[in-house]
């Protein structure tokens, strides 16, 4: 009980720091937003075609992954920037749950992600977006999303705290992020890739969960459930594998 209150306390710490710095808000969402705005116009009438329909309806999707995933960077970078700030060392000086730090940060960055996704939601309809399967799906595709967002928050805990330079894990985080984002459905059917690009597109983390937000959304019968329950599989095979790495990762830098 101690350690969901310590984590309580910290998750408030970290979301008031987030709106107390208004830049990382509107920087954190205008991204996503030139994203969205750039490969509509610029892409779309290239691929409409082969997406099937109207390019945003598929394009959207893949952008609210992406963002998701692009924000989850920003654990690692938080948590370098604490490190180097001496935040940690007074954290840990408090009798409070060693996991309660990392956790309080990787669901204060998911509360970050709630008011972007919802803004990318709202600028997808204003540029046409409409989805055919209802409110309730569409409020779960979203929260699919943030719990694929929370299970990466962990992968780049990981890398925060082994690198512990804000702009090295920064770089570092995305290095991994883009082969994910780019070799997959986000913006293009991956029908319209070579074979062996194909095979590692068809098969990632972040083709699955812009598929089950696609069928969630818009009813997209070849995606279909199986990619809700592979995003699924997907977020609870990081976390149970990254999670426990990081804890171990700031318990042995406690220990120094």
């Amino acid at each position: 009980m101690q350690g969901i209150l310590d984590t309580l306390q910290l998750v408030k710490r970290n979301v008031k720091r987030n709106f107390r710095l208004p830049q990382l808000l509107i920087f954190s969402s205008v991204q996503p937003i030139i994203f969205l705005l750039l490969f509509n116009y610029v892409f779309g009438g290239a691929v409409e075609n082969g997406a099937g329909g109207e390019y945003i309806n598929f394009l959207l999707p893949g952008i609210l992954a992406q963002t998701a995933l692009f924000g989850a960077i920003q654990t690692g970078v938080g948590l370098a920037e604490d490190l180097n700030k001496g935040v940690i060392d007074r954290l840990r000086s408090l009798p409070i749950a060693r996991y309660a730090v990392l956790l309080g940060r990787t669901l204060a960055d998911g509360v970050r992600n709630i008011f972007v996704l919802i803004l990318m939601t709202i600028v997808g309809y204003l540029l046409g977006f409409s989805p055919t399967e209802g409110a309730v799906n569409l409020v779960a595709a979203l929260g699919l999303v943030l719990i694929f967002a929370f299970a990466f928050s962990w992968v780049s805990a990981n890398i925060g705290l082994a690198l512990r330079d804000t702009e090295t894990v920064q770089v570092a985080g995305f290095l991994w992020v883009f082969p994910l984002v780019f070799a997959s459905s986000v913006f293009v059917p991956t029908a319209t890739m070579p074979s062996w690009l194909r095979a590692f597109a068809d098969n990632q983390p972040v083709t699955h969960v812009v598929n089950a937000v696609r069928h969630l959304t818009m009813g997209d019968v070849e995606a279909g459930t199986s990619a809700v329950w592979l995003t699924l599989a997907w977020v609870a095979g990081i976390i149970i594998i990254f999670a426990p790495l990081a804890v171990y990762q700031y318990r042995k830098f406690n220990a120094k």
